[in-house]
This record gives structure tokens, sequence and C-alpha cells, in this order.
């Protein structure tokens, strides 16, 4: 699963956020459903993260910043933007027929099968959420 993220600080002195936040850091961790972490990473401001998880179900993201004297000094207020991909559609197809030497019918065939275990996914979910 990839992930993006940025983060803006508040500037008193504008009343508006600023457009980057150079020099602040952020530790990004990733637990499973089962509360096993999958990823704890330290980034910048700004950044990209990947990961793998082999087990279905709610996965906890937390973004924390390790400077307290940045936030107090903005007012303590930060804002973070995070964009996530999940599914079938993340996967990198050409680079799996190139390592796994798939002929073109093998690959159109494994991602027909992604598409409808991903639907099926989709409506565990939908089944479980409206309960």
């Amino acid at each position: 699963v990839p992930g993006n993220y940025r983060t803006q600080l508040w500037d008193k002195q504008s009343e508006s956020f600023l457009p980057s936040t150079p020099g602040l850091g952020m530790h990004v961790e990733i637990k499973d459903p089962d509360g096993k972490v999958v990823l704890s990473r330290q980034y910048g401001s700004e950044g990209r993260f990947t990961f793998t998880s082999h087990t279905p179900g709610e996965h906890q993201i937390c973004l924390h910043s390790n400077s307290t004297r940045m936030a107090l000094f903005a007012g303590g207020k930060l804002r973070v933007h995070l964009d996530i991909q999940v599914g079938e559609h993340t996967n990198n197809y050409p680079e799996i027929a190139a390592k796994d030497k798939l002929t073109e019918l093998q690959l159109r065939a494994r991602q027909l099968l992604e598409q409808v275990e991903q639907i099926q996914k989709e409506q565990n979910y939908q089944r479980v959420s409206r309960g």
C-alpha cells in the first residue's frame, strides 16, 4: 500500500498555513488488525511510504511530529495531507510481468482475478459496515 503525506505549520503572523514545513520530522507507524507493527520509520516534513500487509481488515496509521518546539512556535496547529491508495489498481503490472516472465494473456488473467478479489472485499466491507 503506497501513501504520501505533507505537513503545513500554522503561521501566526499571516494567520494561514505555510506552504511547506522544512525541518519538521514525522514518524510514521502502521499496525495491522492484530496490532502488529508493519512499518515504523522516521521521515521529513513530507514523504512517501509503502507497506505490505498479509492480514485483511482495518489498519492503524499514526503520524507523529518529532518536534514539539515547532508545534508550540506555530500555536499548536499542524495540518497533515494524507493520500493512500489501496486495492489492485496500486499494482505495477508491467513490473510484475517482467519479474514473473508472464505472457500478455497470463498478465490480463491476473489483473482480472485481482479485480474480482477487490470487488469481493468491497462487498464484504459493505456487508460488515452496514451490519
